[in-house]
């Protein structure tokens, strides 16, 4: 499809987000249903109340049309879900150099619900509650695999690439079968090593970050060939020493002596080493130091190396000094052997590093909640009470991966204010901002308001200016 415009040139975002969508045109069965779609991607720019698909009709302006088409696209098979995320990993592979590993992270989220008969929702631990007195509250859980972007001056970006659902065993019946929450993770790590070798990637390495919920033993042995991870772990974790080289008769042992808990390394005073990396912009010192390899009980034919990062305490404040303090953090990551010796996977600068980027992820959650409505269309059907949820993530990683694409990380537009410089990474609201102004057609900002009397409001020329303000900005 062709884009033109006989006005102007199209602004370089809308070039990049139209070609994004019309490489997902593979994803859809029809024609009908893929400009549905397109449709529906530019009423969720301008939408500003709610993101119901009632509310982007209305924002479209078809308060008079039917509207069952609109939300058969999400209640039947109109779409691909797979195919749409596998269109969307073909096109990060552009940013991602194959001589580098590919980073993914791995995290769920809780789509809260109101209702108690909706496909998939269960009682869950409400993350708003104070964790001396932990609440419960109805949602779905969904497990987020994103493709973080390259670090740039500390930065980067969680683009997700699926929504997989975790129901829980409780969950209302739905569509999907139940699965714990490493299960889910682990789904999108092998559909991901799947895809890069579909594209010609299959050396390519893959680096999987995660918190504690995967650091179990099923999550490292189920990891496929060419994957190494870097999960958090706690800090009472039990692990063995390799076993001894294998000398005479019997049994071969399959684990060592018992190593020291990860917390016991916080008590020894020598041996560890600093670390400078860039995190958000800022320069972080991190003490540090590697132990290992060592063995999961009940993984003996997996090597793991301990990283031990050691507290922090600052002064922080101007006007007000209070002391901060970081707690210790433990993380277990994938041993490499070479030459009858094992080794980290990626210098442990990198792993530093990207241990701290896994955050990304939670902000992802939270642009998709707050900005794009994630979980608020209003379809109780069992496959679009999912489909919705996984539209939003789709939605928001598109329009990400444009800006990305655009601007890169750290070049985004100017700040229209004069009291604000910007950020040094583009945000949400940014790009958002832009979006609309690439639409509308005003790239830069025009004042409407003039200085009056006090009864403004009964000044009709000042009245009709505002009432006219975005007709007259878009030039029709």
């Amino acid at each position: 499809m062709k884009y033109t415009t006989e006005r102007e040139r199209i602004p370089e975002l809308l070039v990049a987000l139209y070609g994004l969508l019309e490489a997902h045109r593979p994803a859809f069965r029809q024609e009908g249903p893929y400009w549905r779609a397109i449709s529906l991607v530019m009423a969720e720019l301008f939408a500003f109340a709610r993101h119901t698909v009632t509310q982007l009709l209305m924002t479209m302006g078809l308060v008079d049309a039917d509207w069952s088409a609109w939300y058969r696209l999400f209640s039947r098979e109109r779409y691909d879900e797979e195919a749409l995320a596998g269109c969307l990993l073909k096109e990060t592979l552009a940013h991602a150099p194959e001589g580098d590993p590919y980073v993914i992270g791995v995290d769920a989220t809780q789509v809260p619900r109101s209702s108690q008969k909706m496909p998939g929702t269960s009682w869950l631990k409400a993350p708003r509650t104070a964790p001396f007195k932990a609440g419960i509250h109805r949602a779905q859980r969904f497990v987020n695999g994103s493709w973080l972007t390259s670090i740039q001056e500390g930065f980067s970006r969680a683009i997700p690439l699926r929504f997989v659902t975790a129901f829980p065993e409780k969950a209302v019946p739905a569509r999907e079968a139940p699965s714990k929450e490493w299960e889910a993770g682990l789904q999108i790590v092998r559909w991901v090593r799947q895809k890069l070798d579909e594209n010609g990637r299959e050396a390519q390495q893959i680096l999987c970050l995660g918190d504690g919920s995967y650091e179990s033993v099923s999550f490292w042995k189920g990891l496929p060939e060419g994957v190494f991870a870097i999960l958090r772990t706690a800090r009472n974790r039990r692990l063995r020493e390799l076993p001894p080289k294998y000398v005479g008769r019997g049994r071969k042992r399959l684990y060592g002596e018992r190593a020291p808990a990860p917390q016991d390394w916080l008590k020894v005073r020598k041996g560890w080493s600093k670390a400078q990396i860039v995190v958000r912009g800022r320069e972080q010192r991190l003490w540090h130091r590697v132990e290992g390899p060592y063995l999961r009980e009940k993984a003996s034919d997996i090597p793991l190396f301990l990283i031990v990062v050691r507290g922090q305490e600052w002064i922080a404040g101007k006007q007000k000094r209070r002391r901060k303090r970081r707690q210790p953090a433990f993380y277990l990551i994938s041993a490499i052997k070479e030459d009858n010796t094992w080794r980290l996977p990626i210098p442990i600068e990198e792993a530093l590093a990207w241990s701290w980027q896994r955050w990304e992820l939670e902000v992802a959650h939270r642009e998709m909640k707050s900005g794009l409505g994630l979980g608020e269309k209003q379809c109780w059907s069992k496959r679009a009470a999912v489909t919705t949820v996984q539209w939003s993530a789709w939605l928001y990683a598109v329009l990400l991966l444009a800006g990305y694409r655009t601007w890169g990380l750290c070049g985004g537009p100017a700040a229209p204010a004069r009291w604000w410089t910007g950020a040094r990474r583009w945000s949400l609201t940014t790009l958002w901002r832009e979006y609309r102004a690439a639409l509308w057609g005003t790239h830069e900002f025009r004042a409407l308001y003039a200085g009056t009397a006090s009864n403004w409001l009964k000044n009709e020329d000042c009245l009709i200016a505002l009432w006219n303000s975005v007709a007259g900005a878009a030039r029709i």
